[in-house]
């Protein structure tokens, strides 16, 4: 059987106290003992358990390792309407799947009578048992719960074998329904619309098919979903109680509540600390106000060079809006949880400074920090190995790729936006004569990531508008070490007229080499404020991907001079874009200027215009008044701006 590797799902969100739960389980068959009787087969009614001399590779044969959280504590949200089918009883009676399980807390799972795989159907079938004994025993479930097992084996599970197979599984008078349908043409669409694809073996008629669990209310919404890591009674009791248990309001989030500056909306400054206290904000809270990004196009702020686009050639405001409707969109990913500002946070400075690297989708691996988006517009090259040139081109590497959006295909990205709400229609109109198709999708993100431009600064005013004031005394001083014995302006470019704070070339710094070479085991890990723990090699191998390689440029060129090479980043709003370098391990700026203080990691690519240079605290000082003099003036309005157009899905 193949089987889905464990991952976590985090709830947020209520609607209704009326619940569905739906369980897919299915498998090739094993060797191992059935835990359930074959249809036609007498039990004695008493608690089926997983063979002692068989390790099966499920959790929800036994304790859970870690206590879930307390029902009520938390909430869960809509993901997407629960599909009907047509369906037969065991009776043989035609009806539809919603007929069955309409206005219900019900528990639905795929099988197939002759499955012999634990980790398979005979799981859903225990944990389905386990809830219904134990919910007929709550008083805030009793009588709420019906379980229903639908065959996706047509041919060989017809009405009367469903019925044989309810008699020798159902434990007492539990609600608990057997259905089938008329044949595979029936089933395929029910299938096709949970996403379950079925591998059949031809020559002993046995499944293929991943567990999954979709918890739904008596609206049609699916309301959250599990692997067969997460299949657990304990897990899927504590999440019908929470449904069915009004929680407690939480207190309504004012906007004079929230920082000034739009700053993250779950700030970990201080994480280390005991006395931590979050300042996270629900997505819900959040208000924006929207900006004129396509006047920022055509006349740039202060110390920012005109964008470079002919006339003809400028976004229209349709298509900027457009584009920031798409940025917010979480269904342009495969499954629809991920969007452009997943990574690329608003309030985080269009990059997130919570990991590290992204998590991608389904939490897989993503092994470069996710760059800043403010003054995309001006980069000659995109990504950290410079291996793209234009904004159009660029949004297709982070749709298609594996570890990010998944999708399998440009193809299959413009299918389902075309089928989704209005899209059409405003792509018609951002478009005309066009409407939607690979480049015009291309067109309207680069539209609006072109008018995320950020400057007028401090530094700009001092330097580019002649305002003496501007900057202060210590801020002037961390220019003159930052363009004179620092050296940084040796990459980080100033000009006269407009300053991009890059040379728009490669470098290798060595950060990319330590990673590679080194290998270092992390010694610690920061579980909780001011709570760290020492963790043995062996369990971090155990508990982890091993860490991917990287060699920048190289991955591109093939040339082995290009090793380690990465673009180098603007510097603008750099104190509000951490964590910094192209892997996101350094999480300061004070770690960053100690790191080229130190001339860098040594190897034999290294940049030969990285040198050490003395660094008092004095210095330090200065060098970071100057840095946060490079803030622009309207990372809050461009902040707003994104908060103004709703997250997709």
């Amino acid at each position: 059987m193949t089987r889905e590797s464990s991952r976590g799902i985090r709830p947020a969100g209520l609607r209704k106290n009326s619940w569905l739960l739906l369980v897919i389980a299915t498998s090739l068959p094993s060797a191992g003992a059935l835990l359930f009787p074959a249809a036609g087969a007498t039990e004695a009614g008493h608690e089926h358990h997983a063979p002692a001399a068989r390790a099966v590779p499920a959790p929800g044969y036994g304790e859970l390792i870690h206590p879930g959280p307390e029902p009520a504590t938390y909430s869960l949200p809509a993901v997407r309407k629960a599909p009907d089918g047509e369906v037969l009883l065991s009776s043989g009676e035609a009806t539809r799947l919603h007929e069955v399980i309409a206005g219900r807390l019900v528990v639905l799972g795929f099988i197939f009578t002759n499955c012999s795989d634990p980790a398979g159907c005979p799981l859903a079938s225990f944990v389905m048992r386990q809830l219904g004994r134990r919910a007929a025993a709550d008083p805030m479930l009793n009588g709420k719960l019906r379980l229903v097992s639908l065959s996706f084996d047509p041919a060989r599970d017809n009405p009367a074998r469903m019925r044989a197979y309810g008699e020798s599984v159902r434990a007492g008078d539990l609600d608990w329904q057997f259905l089938t349908t008329s044949g595979e043409s029936t089933l395929a669409p029910v299938l096709k619309a949970y996403g379950q694809s079925v591998i059949k073996d031809p020559s002993g008629g046995s499944y293929s098919h991943q567990l999954r669990v979709f918890l739904i209310d008596s609206d049609g919404n699916i309301r959250n979903e599990y692997s067969t890591s997460f299949l657990h009674a304990d897990t899927v009791l504590a999440d019908l109680k929470t449904l069915v248990q009004p929680a407690s309001a939480p207190p309504a989030v004012r906007s004079s509540d929230l920082p000034a500056s739009v700053a993250a909306g779950d700030d970990k400054t201080g994480y280390e600390t005991p006395d931590y206290r979050t300042r996270s904000r629900a997505l819900a809270a959040r208000s924006g106000k929207g900006l004129n990004l396509g006047q920022l196009i055509r006349t740039p702020p202060l110390g920012l060079p005109p964008i470079g686009l002919a006339a003809a050639d400028l976004p229209s405001d349709e298509q900027i809006a457009l584009g920031r409707r798409l940025f917010q969109e979480r269904r342009l990913s495969h499954n629809n949880t991920l969007s452009c500002a997943s990574c690329h946070l608003p309030d985080q400075g269009f990059t997130n400074q919570e990991l590290r690297t992204p998590v991608g989708m389904e939490g897989r691996t993503v092994k470069r920090n996710a760059p800043s988006l403010y003054n995309v517009a001006y980069l000659q090259r995109l990504f950290h190995d410079a291996r793209e040139y234009s904004l159009e081109h660029q949004i297709w590497a982070p749709l298609l790729a594996g570890n990010e959006m998944g999708n399998p295909s440009i193809g299959y990205v413009l299918e389902k936006l075309a089928a989704t709400g209005d899209y059409p229609q405003r792509f018609a109109q951002a478009f005309p004569g066009r409407g939607l198709d690979m480049e015009t999708l291309s067109l309207a993100l680069a539209a609006y990531q072109r008018g995320l431009l950020s400057g007028n600064s401090a530094f700009d005013r001092w330097r580019h508008g002649g305002e003496k004031s501007a900057m202060s005394a210590a801020a002037k001083r961390g220019f003159e070490l930052f363009s004179g014995r620092a050296g940084c302006s040796g990459c980080h470019s100033v000009g006269e007229e407009h300053t991009l704070f890059t040379d728009q070339q490669l470098h290798n710094t060595g950060v990319g080499y330590v990673r590679s070479m080194r290998r270092e085991q992390p010694a610690e890990a920061l579980v909780g404020p001011g709570h760290n723990l020492r963790l043995a090699p062996g369990v971090v191998d155990a508990s982890s991907e091993a860490p991917p390689n990287d060699l920048g440029r190289y991955e591109v060129t093939l040339r082995p001079e290009d090793r380690w090479k990465f673009r180098t980043p603007t510097l603008r709003n750099i104190t509000r874009t951490a964590p910094y370098m192209h892997d996101g391990s350094m999480a300061s700026l004070d770690e960053v200027l100690n790191f080229y203080a130190g001339g860098g990691f040594q190897n034999d690519s290294l940049d030969p215009a990285l040198r050490p240079f003395e660094m008092s605290a004095g210095d330090k000082t200065a060098l970071l008044a100057f840095l946060e003099a490079l803030t622009g003036d309207n990372v809050t309005a461009l902040t707003l701006d994104a908060f103004s157009q709703a997250i997709g899905h």
